[in-house]
């Protein structure tokens, strides 16, 4: 054995120890849990929590810090609430509440937290960590909306166009046709998803029975739209938490497809049942009630979600800067995409001047709404011209379709004024009788069976007969079937003479004249 031990190499032996020694202490910050009333815990011990930020209890289960106070944290649990028992261990995730979003998401089911509910296995391929919470664009970041986002409804797309970017409206009664249109909505995105031009659109189903939002998945499979959406669903009998929740998963799919240059519709289905929600939670916490004992912060919860919606600016060295931007999305961001908003909202006997109705119609640029009245007579979509509107969606329509419609909404106002004199009977004018026969064709004609949605150019092309006057001889309970017959020939002998240039948005003399040219050889009979 050699005595003469180097000093050089003990201490190369020492260092090589002293670099592996692992010198990061790991610390976990661990509450424990007060009180537990109705998915909401109070936990003791989190003195760094922060709010938004994602706790996981010992069993298993998530929470959502909502409230700090000065010695306790009011959490919201993501789960069952009798499965937190008081005394459990909580501990800091140092996360704020996301959702992992990816490409594969596209024709599932999800729940808010992203976990799949369809039973189709796990969601695979590249994840996105999105934060439920996040500030909408600034000013800069953004343009004017200038793309049409076409819904297939004629009423819609003739008087209250939409545009990409947009946040429209969508208000009346229970049971009237609101969600119809957003499927019909939905449904008319194939055209574009099969050309390379797709709207990913995210349903996001608040409060409703779960029967229900199975018959929605199944109409989308039926119509070959889920390709193209992912379903988030909070059912009603799903905790407040995720009901509140899932709207802003919503919109954070959303985002990610804006923010990477493609076009994404949500639709929220609906407000008024998260608005409930939040309540619930809010009151659970101790939060101060105001009116209709909503917590006085119930508009911000819509603003804030609401005005996510955007059309982002098109030049890229601009749209990278944008302001609070997830870290997976550094590098990828591209500019020029859109999220379009379409929120649903309930109202209780038609009364749109209720809290939350006026809310959302300040917030959003334009609402849709839907009339009892009209419902029952037949009229589908119930659209009430009168008080409907679109604040910005008029600059997105198409050339075609603006020349056509321009005069639409206020000629059915109109009708609308003059249809009550009716009733009186007597003789009419010319003048008045004209308008009142035009108004009771043109309301036959933008009757549409539910999820049919029609081309933009074949909407154009039927419009223009009715706006013209081109149905005087046409009689009142033979306009659907004179539709039909009209949109048979069209299609099959003049693609080329009426329906190409309509699509590409014009309308000249040539392709007028081919319409009158259809509408005659009807009428006599050819």
């Amino acid at each position: 054995m050699d005595d003469n031990i180097k000093v050089s190499e003990v201490s190369q032996v020492l260092k090589m120890q002293l670099e592996r020694i692992d010198r990061l202490v790991a610390m976990e910050e661990v509450g424990t849990v007060l009180q537990v009333s109705d998915g909401v815990a109070r936990i003791y011990g989190l003195c760094n929590a922060e709010a938004n930020e994602l706790l996981e209890f010992e069993n298993g289960t998530m929470g959502v810090v909502m409230n700090l106070e000065i010695d306790n944290v009011g959490a919201v649990l993501l789960g069952a609430g009798d499965s937190v028992k008081e005394g459990f261990s909580v501990k800091r995730t140092q996360e704020i509440a996301s959702i992992d979003v990816s490409e594969k998401m596209l024709g599932r089911v999800v729940n808010p937290l992203g976990v799949p509910m369809d039973g189709k296995g796990a969601i695979d391929g590249e994840k996105f960590r999105m934060p439920l919470e996040r500030k909408a664009p600034g000013v800069i970041y953004r343009q004017p909306v200038n793309q049409p986002l076409q819904t297939g409804l004629k009423a819609v797309d003739a008087m209250i166009p939409i545009g990409r970017g947009q946040r429209e409206l969508i208000i009346g009664d229970r049971q009237i046709g609101k969600t119809a249109i957003a499927i019909d909505t939905i449904i008319n995105q194939r055209h574009n998803y099969d050309h390379g031009d797709p709207v990913y659109c995210i349903y996001v189903a608040v409060g409703q029975k779960g029967s229900t939002v199975a018959s929605v998945v199944k109409t989308l499979e039926d119509k070959g739209a889920m390709d193209y959406t992912v379903v988030i669903a909070a059912n009603a009998s799903d905790p407040a938490a995720l009901q509140y929740f899932a709207p802003f998963a919503g919109a954070s799919i959303g985002e990610y497809f804006r923010d990477t240059g493609r076009h994404a519709l949500v639709i929220y289905d609906d407000l008024s049942k998260q608005a409930v929600a939040y309540r619930e939670v809010s009151l659970i916490l101790r939060r101060p009630s105001g009116r209709e004992a909503y917590p006085g912060d119930i508009f911000y919860l819509h603003s804030r979600l609401l005005e996510r919606a955007a059309k982002i600016i098109n030049q890229q060295e601009v749209a990278e800067q944008m302001n609070d931007l997830p870290d997976c999305l550094k590098g990828r961001v591209k500019g020029g995409g859109s999220l379009t908003a379409l929120p649903i909202i309930e109202t209780q006997a038609g009364d749109v001047a209720a809290y939350i109705p006026t809310n959302v119609i300040s917030i959003t640029d334009g609402q849709i709404f839907l009339d009892n009245d009209l419902f029952n007579q037949g009229v589908r979509p119930a659209i009430n011209v009168g008080i409907s509107v679109s604040r910005v969606g008029g600059s997105a329509q198409i050339k075609a379709m603006k020349k056509v419609a321009g005069t639409l909404k206020i000629d059915q106002a109109q009708y609308r004024e003059l249809e009550s004199f009716t009733k009186f009977g007597g003789d009419l004018d010319a003048v008045t009788a004209f308008t009142i026969d035009k108004g009771q064709k043109n309301t036959k004609l933008l009757i549409q069976q539910q999820y049919v949605p029609m081309p933009v150019e074949e909407q154009i092309a039927i419009l223009y007969c009715g706006i013209n006057g081109l149905l005087k001889d046409v009689p009142l309970n033979e306009v659907q079937g004179f539709e039909q017959l009209f949109l048979q020939m069209v299609r099959s002998n003049y693609q080329q003479e009426i329906l190409e240039p309509l699509r590409n948005g014009q309308l000249d003399d040539s392709v007028t004249s081919a319409i009158e040219k259809v509408v005659s050889q009807i009428n006599s009979g050819k």
